[in-house]
């Protein structure tokens, strides 16, 4: 019976696991690095033990020191979540030796299925069908090119022991394989220490489709259905779902039975998905088995009524599984989207900065928010950058999808970049709408689903301005300076103002006169900006904003904070229905502002290290030449030339450091003569 226990991980998936170890009355454990201090996951758990530096490998990584915690502590088990430690065969046997129960696989499933190309073997023999493929031990670049060439192009180059998308390339053409496979093989050195590459021929319109399976130690299984995983970027999932649209039960069921015939093959206990690409046709492939619990897991705890983490303690500790595969069902639709720290309009690069405003829809039976984050929590370059899974549920899959769209509405984040527009645009985006799903679909779309970022309307404007309005007012009233009072008695005058603000690169004057002050907390206004007017009233509410707009009543909340372009300028955010909206109230310049050298070299996207050079110092090169590659939040980022010019000096070199925004080399534009802009 486990009565204490450790969870080897952080963020969400530890505050998941020890909230349903509180339910159960177990006694939870947290560690946590010197990023995560405050973090919620450590605040939830009965115990917290520090176990080193923010790098991953320098805590989370840990494995020898999180188990002499676990023994130091009195730990009856171990839940290794998903990532860091939940696939390392040498961990889950350095639990078992030390009489830990790891709440897992047993290690020897976890070997069977670390290595893809050894996987492969595994899932031919038991009769799993396989995507056509190399996945032999000969890695000489020869034998990789060969196998591709003669399954024909386009393939797929896929780090054997990968995860997450990385060490994975695309390759189109035979004259792409060689840079494809370089950057494949240092991406998989970088993220799993190793280069062995698998070659597998890339089906054009497929649906990437998982079954949930569950084994107990008695010799049961059961699979708990599918999810679609479809809609991905960078090979990772942007939006899950169960079950899966167009589903036929005989596919399902087919899907079901090869999964249960994978997890048998090797003798698996515990939580653990298998993957499959369907084809049109309804021919489906094994892409691979994850020994662990998944993040989309919450779409199928929703669609069955089943909590998979409590499922897992049960079986692990000897339990039978809670239920048969005929007691399962499917009752209606689920969505689960990822909240990012990402720039979805600037190839979905990842950010950092501090949550300054955190405010998710509220959680009820229908709608659920799984986070390991608070307001005022930093997201650090350390780590993924996932702030939150928000999941819904309803009766069907428009209903669903009605829903998810609705509560992205209402999640409110600022302070750094979301994703949270790109995914209320997918809910309303047609093809999304209709289930025209393939793992391309981000590809497919890209120009249109690139258009969606939210821009400000006509309608926006007003909004704008009266928010600075009242701000203005509040600060003023604030000082107590009758003088400066909106409200207060001109003779022969009506109080006016002048606002200036700057939206997506554009200035903007307000002309604001108040047209009626007898209601001194909400005077009217007459707001008139370039060809447009409206009549506005309006007051703030904590943060929000209720405003009349010729007679339409609005409440939008707002963030504000100070800019970070300018010491004097304060930053808003408008949360409205069309999308977040970012602005700066612009303060005339009394001549004291810094003046900005234009002139820059090509910069850091964001924090991250030197992976290595493309070319050396004195190349001439053309627009669009990759010139470096740099590494951030466990992805490589390509820096290309931004016109023809020479590469004058790298600043970095391989392997070193670089903060957000850094000049990375001084580069010489031929057309201009001058160093090229990022």
């Amino acid at each position: 019976m486990i009565k204490k226990l450790l969870i080897a991980n952080r963020g969400e998936i530890a505050c998941r696991v020890i909230s349903t170890a509180k339910k159960r009355g177990i006694k939870t454990v947290a560690v946590f690095s010197d990023a995560d201090r405050n973090a919620l996951h450590v605040a939830m758990a009965d115990e917290a033990v520090y176990i080193g530096e923010a790098p991953a490998k320098d805590s989370y990584l840990r494995a020898e020191h999180i188990i002499d915690v676990a023994k130091t502590h009195g730990v009856d088990a171990i839940h290794p979540g998903y990532g860091f430690l939940s696939e390392n065969a040498a961990f889950a046997n350095a639990c078992e030796a030390n009489h830990i129960i790891f709440v897992g696989p047993p290690a020897s499933a976890i070997e069977a299925m670390g290595s893809k190309s050894a996987a492969k073997h595994i899932m031919e023999n038991a009769g799993v069908p396989l995507v056509p493929g190399y996945h032999g031990d000969d890695q000489s670049t020869a034998i990789l090119k060969k196998a591709a060439d003669d399954m024909g192009y386009p393939v797929l180059l896929k780090a054997a022991a990968g995860g997450g998308g990385k060490g994975m390339r695309q390759v189109w053409n035979e004259a792409d394989f060689q840079n494809a496979l370089d950057a494949a093989k240092r991406e998989s050195l970088s993220s799993f220490g190793e280069d062995h590459m698998l070659v597998e021929k890339y089906l054009t319109k497929p649906r990437h489709v998982e079954i949930q399976v569950f084994c107990d130690k008695h010799g049961n299984g059961v699979y708990l259905f599918e999810r679609d995983c479809s809609v991905q970027r960078r090979h990772q999932k942007i939006i899950e779902e169960a079950p899966a649209p167009g589903m036929t039960q005989a596919i399902r069921s087919q899907m079901g039975e090869a999964a249960i015939k994978a997890a048998k093959a090797i003798d698996y206990v515990g939580a653990g998905t298998v993957e499959f690409l369907l084809d049109e046709d309804g021919s489906f492939y094994f892409m691979e088995m994850n020994t662990r619990l998944q993040v989309e897991h919450p779409v199928t705890e929703m669609i069955t009524g089943e909590d998979l983490v409590e499922w897992q303690l049960k079986v692990a500790q000897g339990e039978t599984l809670p239920k048969t595969q005929d007691q399962l069902e499917i009752r209606g639709h689920a969505f689960e989207a990822r909240i990012y720290a990402e720039d979805p309009y600037n190839d979905f690069l990842p950010v950092t900065g501090t949550l300054n405003t955190l405010s998710p829809p509220q959680s009820t039976e229908l709608v659920r928010v799984d986070t390991g984050v608070l307001e005022g929590d930093e997201v650090s370059i350390y780590y993924d950058p996932m702030i939150a899974k928000l999941i819904v549920w309803g009766d069907d899959r428009e209903l669903a999808l009605q829903r998810l769209g609705q509560a992205l509405e209402q999640y409110h984040i600022d302070g750094v970049t979301t994703n949270i527009d790109f995914l209320a645009y997918l809910t309303r985006f047609e093809p999304f709408q209709r289930a025209e799903l393939t793992t391309t679909f981000v590809d497919k779309h890209i120009d249109a689903l690139m258009a969606s970022k939210p821009s400000y309307h006509q309608d926006d404007l007003p909004l704008m301005a009266m928010l600075v309005l009242l701000r203005n007012q509040a600060q003023n009233n604030a000082a107590s300076a009758p003088w400066q009072s909106a409200i207060g008695w001109r003779s022969n005058l009506r109080y006016s103002a002048h606002i200036e603000f700057a939206i997506d690169d554009e200035l903007l004057e307000a002309e604001c006169t108040i047209t009626d002050a007898s209601a001194p907390l909400s005077p009217h206004w007459s707001i008139k900006i370039g060809e447009y007017s409206w009549l506005v009233e309006g007051q703030l509410v904590g943060n929000e904003l209720h405003i009349t707009v010729n007679d339409v009543l609005q409440k939008i909340r707002f963030a504000e904070r100070k800019s970070e372009a300018s010491e004097r300028n304060s930053h808003y955010v408008i949360f409205t229905p069309r999308g977040t909206l970012a602005f700066e109230h612009v303060l005339p310049d009394l001549g004291d502002s810094n003046n900005v050298d234009s002139d820059a070299s090509l910069t850091a996207p964001m924090n991250g290290t030197i992976v290595t050079h493309l070319c050396n110092q004195g190349d001439v090169v053309t627009k669009g030449t990759p010139i470096l590659v740099m590494e951030a939040m466990k992805m490589e980022h390509t820096i290309n030339a931004p016109s023809d010019g020479t590469v004058a000096e790298f600043y970095y070199q391989p392997g070193e450091l670089v903060d957000g925004g850094a000049t990375l080399l001084d580069f010489i534009a031929d057309t201009e003569n001058k160093r090229g802009e990022s």
